[in-house]
């Protein structure tokens, strides 16, 4: 078993290398085993390359005959934008399959599993199952409830502070902790902020990562009236694409203004503050294949998405400081909670230090 085990870490750690940039897809590693040692392996790169079974099987040749198979999701049955990763794995000849979890895509769902056993291959489920539910926890929750999966993200002093009385933020935290932010951009399908924020910062909400190479994420602009200066940055649709979120018609002018900068405008229900819904809008960016998104904030918009419930994950970076004030901002914005019972709760949480920072993240208990 625990040499099992090791193969399919390997075949984890493959799935890493491409975690947030194989979207709608999973991340999927896999390694091809013989006598006790790995002669292939490979993992999915992006959506519409080859899946990870194809790109071992192609390394491994016709070594691949006889040998055993370790990959972290069950190998699909279905045409799609590739062939079945089942009938390439017949055809190499592989004689046993370890799978770590199940695929939740209703074209899968149990279907490769069975036609690898009517090949007459031997199969295994389960090996090193919870951490490849945690390696593609976005892919699943996409697939279960049609929606991105949330990350929430702030930088505060220690306090709970993200900028001074005077409102001087930058930066609270040091280049460590901001490179860390950036990366985390490269691997999610969305950036999320208010037109507070916009109007406020004049954020450019791209990846800029100096080790970290991807395709720029969608920037989603939460205002409800259409006030996002047209001379905004985060309009500049020459470095990524930009969508605006409202819940009122915009006045011809400021429609044809956005148009011509090239930003998609939508219409979403208010709620009862007048403010864009949240639940409709991420079940739109669903509908769209988008399969994570990140809520940079400002306040009222991490409030208001931790009010919904809506917050899958949370990092947060706190700088080593004290600002104090009761006129200073905090992270997180709104009413909040009434009582401790209802505060949100994190689980599976993790303490990193990145430089004279911290960075503590967990799931929100749901």
């Amino acid at each position: 078993m625990e040499q099992n085990q090791h193969f399919m870490h390997r075949a984890l750690e493959l799935a890493q290398k491409a975690e947030g940039r194989t979207s709608p897809n999973p991340a999927v590693g896999a390694v091809i085993v013989r006598d006790g040692r790995i002669i292939a392996e490979g993992y999915h790169r992006r959506a519409g390359s080859e899946h990870a079974e194809v790109v071992a099987l192609q390394a491994a040749g016709q070594s691949a005959a006889g040998a055993t198979m370790y990959v972290t999701l069950e190998p699909c049955n279905h045409f799609g934008k590739t062939p079945p990763c089942t009938e390439a794995i017949i055809t190499a000849g592989i004689r046993e399959v370890y799978y770590a979890v199940q695929d939740s895509d209703e074209r899968v769902l149990g279907s490769g599993h069975k036609r690898l056993l009517e090949a007459g291959i031997t199969v295994h489920e389960g090996l090193c199952r919870e951490q490849a539910e945690q390696l593609n926890r976005r892919y699943f929750h996409y697939k279960k409830t049609g929606r991105p999966w949330v990350f929430g993200k702030f930088a505060a002093s220690l306090d709970g502070k993200i900028a001074t009385r005077c409102g001087e933020s930058q930066w609270i935290t040091g280049d460590e902790a901001r490179e860390h932010g950036h990366r985390l951009r490269s691997r999610v399908d969305a950036i999320l902020a208010g037109v507070g924020t916009v109007i406020a910062d004049d954020p450019l909400l791209t990846c800029r990562s100096s080790t970290e190479t991807a395709t720029q994420p969608l920037r989603v602009i939460l205002d409800s009236s259409g006030r996002t200066p047209i001379k905004a940055r985060v309009l500049d649709t020459s470095v990524a694409q930009t969508l605006l979120a409202t819940t009122s018609p915009l006045t011809a002018e400021r429609q044809r203004a956005f148009a011509q900068k090239g930003v998609q405008v939508e219409g979403f229900p208010a709620d009862e503050q007048g403010r864009v819904s949240l639940l409709p809008l991420l079940q739109f960016l669903g509908k769209r294949g988008l399969t994570s998104i990140l809520v940079e904030g400002g306040a009222a918009v991490l409030g208001s998405f931790f009010q919904a419930g809506l917050i899958d994950e949370l990092l947060a970076y706190f700088a080593p400081i004290v600002i104090g004030g009761e006129q200073a901002p905090g992270a997180v914005g709104g009413n909040g909670f009434a009582r401790l019972q209802q505060a949100a709760c994190l689980r599976d949480t993790s303490i990193e230090q990145l430089g004279p920072d911290f960075l503590i993240k967990g799931l929100v208990v749901k």
